[in-house]
C-alpha cells in the first residue's frame, strides 16, 4: 500500500519536470495566495482548491499523453496530432473553468 503512495509522488515529481505542469503548479500557488488575500470562505476555498488540482491533474494526464505518443512516432501524422489536440484541448477547457470561478470569486469579493 505504502509502495503506491510512494509511486504516486513519484510521479508528482516527475510531472515537475516539464515546463507545462510546473507552470500549472506555480499559477495553483499564486491563485492560493490571491486567495489568502481575498480571505476566501470556506466554500470558496473548496472550489479554489478543485480547480487547481483539476487544472494540474488535466496538465499531467497531457503530458503523459504527448509522452506516449512520442514514443509510438516522432514523425508528423496527422492521427497523433489529433490525440494531442484533444488532450490539450482538455486541459484548455479545464483551465477556462478554473479562470470562470477565478472570475467569480473576483468578482463576489469586489
Amino acid at each position: 500500500m505504502m509502495n503506491k503512495f510512494k509511486n504516486a509522488w513519484s510521479g508528482i515529481l516527475c510531472g515537475m519536470k516539464h515546463k507545462s505542469v510546473l507552470l500549472q503548479m506555480i499559477l495553483g500557488v499564486l491563485a492560493i495566495i490571491a486567495g489568502i488575500c481575498m480571505q476566501l470562505s470556506f466554500l470558496e476555498w473548496g472550489l479554489v482548491i478543485i480547480c487547481i488540482g483539476s487544472v494540474i491533474a488535466t496538465e499531467m494526464i497531457n503530458t503523459c499523453i504527448e509522452k506516449i505518443c512520442d514514443m509510438y512516432s516522432l514523425d508528423t501524422r496527422m492521427d497523433i496530432k489529433m490525440i494531442k489536440d484533444i488532450a490539450a484541448g482538455a486541459v484548455l477547457i479545464v483551465s477556462l473553468m478554473a479562470l470562470a470561478v477565478a472570475v467569480a470569486l473576483l468578482i463576489h469579493h469586489i
